[in-house]
């Protein structure tokens, strides 16, 4: 198991980003989806926990079979999939994925929100139960991001708000900027395969670390799309945005639900939590990213595993390095060489 904390500062208020939040999950699966790829919302509803209260609940499953590598295509269902299930009771929310054929790995997001530029270090301190973590600072103007997700209208660098008048982001921008708050996420990856836990466990967490500052960089990139909008407007969106999603992969009729009606909270298993990350899956159109300033270092596109022992089957094998398809989600670890193993926010 390995655990870190992300911390993803933007110029804007906790309340305005409980309507960001969902406004950029939906925009952002909606442009990553294609058909027969991509995520399919199952389930929508609103769910009422004794502890947390009123919040909402959702399954979603996030198709990935074209993007397997070629042997593991032989040895998984022709149609792959990704559960997330979350559990939103803002400005507290928990999301986990997990996948079938990956009964030993497994996702916890957890996430909390606070009007503040990261300063928070006992946010998790109940959670944490004097478990270490590693402390991450994402930084979603300066921070390089893999040059398949640039768009120069998400530059924040560059990019001001018409309806705020918040941006452009200078170097030092956390320190200065009114208002800013902290998006606080717990992620903790499981990958329980001898041999392979601590390799694929971290680099899981670089391909998280890379989905948490592209959904964050928009969320302020789209802020004249969603600021004027209720709670009400958003819904909308999400339901009309969310259906036209499933259509676009495949699923006919949609196949969501957006009942009225809060679910109990015996009705549904698993933690009282949320979404927190939009899932990607085919990339953005890649564009040239400015080399004026310099950005730190994203997520590595491979990862080497170790040499399969020799065997009559083996030879002629071109590679056992695992190539990573450009636009992992985070609920999708590399594979190994065990079928029972194949791997898939």
């Amino acid at each position: 198991m390995l655990m870190k904390e992300y911390r993803i500062c933007m110029p804007l208020t906790v309340e305005e980003y409980r309507i960001g939040q969902l406004y950029m999950i939906s925009k952002h699966s909606h442009e990553q989806s294609d058909r027969g790829e991509g995520v399919e919302v199952v389930q929508n509803e609103p769910f009422e926990d004794p502890n947390h209260g009123q919040g909402q609940f959702t399954e979603k499953r996030v198709y990935l079979n074209s993007k397997l590598p070629s042997w593991a295509r032989a040895v998984v269902p022709k149609i792959f999939y990704v559960t997330e299930k979350a559990w939103n009771y803002y400005p507290y929310t928990i999301t986990e994925y997990t996948c079938s054929f990956l009964p030993k790995f497994s996702i916890h997001i957890e996430t909390k929100y606070e009007d503040n530029k990261g300063s928070n270090d006992n946010i998790f301190e109940t959670e944490l139960k004097d478990q270490e973590r590693e402390v991450c600072f994402v930084d979603i103007a300066y921070d390089e991001i893999p040059e398949r997700y640039y768009k120069e209208s998400e530059d924040l660098r560059y990019f001001k708000s018409e309806k705020t008048s918040r941006g452009v982001l200078q170097e030092g921008w956390r320190d200065t900027q009114e208002p800013i708050m902290c998006s606080y996420k717990l992620v903790t990856v499981k990958f329980e395969v001898w041999g392979l836990q601590t390799r694929v466990e971290q680099f899981v967490h670089k391909v998280v670390r890379d989905v948490l500052l592209l959904g964050h960089r928009q969320a302020f990139a789209w802020v004249d799309e969603w600021i004027d909008m209720t709670m009400d407007e958003v819904r909308e969106f999400e339901r009309t945005i969310q259906e036209a999603t499933n259509q676009k992969i495949g699923v006919f009729p949609p196949s969501i639900s957006i009942s009225e009606m809060p679910l109990s909270s015996c009705a549904l298993t698993g933690p009282a939590s949320a979404p927190s990350t939009p899932m990607c899956t085919d990339a953005p159109e890649s564009l040239s990213v400015p080399k004026d300033r310099p950005r730190k270092k994203s997520a590595p596109e491979t990862l080497t595993l170790p040499d399969p022992a020799p065997s009559a089957a083996s030879q002629g094998s071109s590679s056992n390095q695992l190539a990573m398809y450009n636009h992992l989600p985070p609920s999708t670890p590399p594979s190994n060489s065990d079928p029972d193993e194949v791997g898939g926010h």
